[in-house]
């Protein structure tokens, strides 16, 4: 495996990102914690996605490299399960809103296999493969709905995006099904038939694995940033042809984290 480039940048230049890469002998992965949306902490020190991203990467700085996908998924789970109290879990059960929560695309160099748990993208030899959550869209277009019809100016949601604090509970609602219909790392069992594994032969492949802060993966960094640049110069608040949950916040980076990583193998 030879790296050819690497980039993280978190959205808001006051804080850590909430993604992170890990490149080990036998493992390439982007791991994307999640924001919290609750007041509910398990670190005094990071954020609940900080944590449980961490939480990931040390599942696979110590992974064996014959690992499968399967063995990937127990290993993460239990690794943020034994955050929880006991007395905590039939709570977490019913508000998995509150849990400590990651999405994570992986390579595997030993079994030539890419996998991807949860809302993560990958492009492999040019071609595009993604697992995004299945109400994403459904609420980002609520939201670019509530913005266009408001009488409030545009601008106005660039500082104070109370389109997005209008669509939090109908999200909150839809993560009930986390886990259910669709798969992430939350400590709870992933349901793998929702995790897509892409095999690759033995030919030489070029690949970029990158979390969802990249509205458009291009094949290379320099050509990611550039469409990221474009979609803030024409469509700050993504309401247009690309519609996300949130958009460039004034005074931020992006409009989420991002992390892409590119190799050869």
């Amino acid at each position: 495996m030879r790296i050819i480039e690497q980039s993280i940048i978190a959205k808001n230049p006051q804080k850590k990102s909430e993604d992170g890469i890990v490149v080990t002998d036998d493992f390439i992965a982007v791991i994307d914690g999640s924001t919290s949306k609750t007041d509910r902490r398990y670190s005094l020190f990071k954020s609940n996605g900080r944590y449980a991203m961490s939480l990931v990467a040390g599942v696979l700085r110590k992974a064996p490299k014959d690992m499968t996908c399967h063995q990937f998924c127990l290993k993460a789970s239990r690794a943020i399960a034994k955050q929880y109290k006991k007395s905590q879990l039939q709570h977490l059960l019913e508000h998995p809103e509150e849990r400590l929560t990651a999405s994570c695309i992986v390579f595997s160099r030993l079994r030539r296999e890419v996998w991807l748990v949860g809302d993560c993208q990958c492009l492999i030899g040019g071609t595009l493969y993604d697992n995004p959550k299945p109400y994403e869209q459904q609420l980002a277009e609520r939201r670019a709905k509530i913005i266009f019809e408001s009488p409030m100016p545009h601008d106005h949601f660039l500082t104070n995006d109370t389109a997005r604090a209008a669509i939090i509970p109908f999200m909150l609602e839809a993560m009930k099904q986390q886990n259910k219909t669709y798969a992430v790392i939350d400590g709870f069992p992933i349901p793998e038939q929702h995790v897509p594994i892409i095999t690759l032969d033995f030919q030489p492949w070029e690949i970029v694995l990158a979390s969802d802060g990249y509205p458009v993966l291009c094949p290379t960094l320099e050509e990611s940033e550039a469409k990221l640049a474009h979609q803030r110069a024409n469509d700050p608040l993504n309401i247009g042809e690309f519609k996300a949950t949130k958009g460039f916040m004034a005074g931020f980076n992006s409009f989420d984290d991002r992390a892409y990583i590119r190799f050869q193998v």
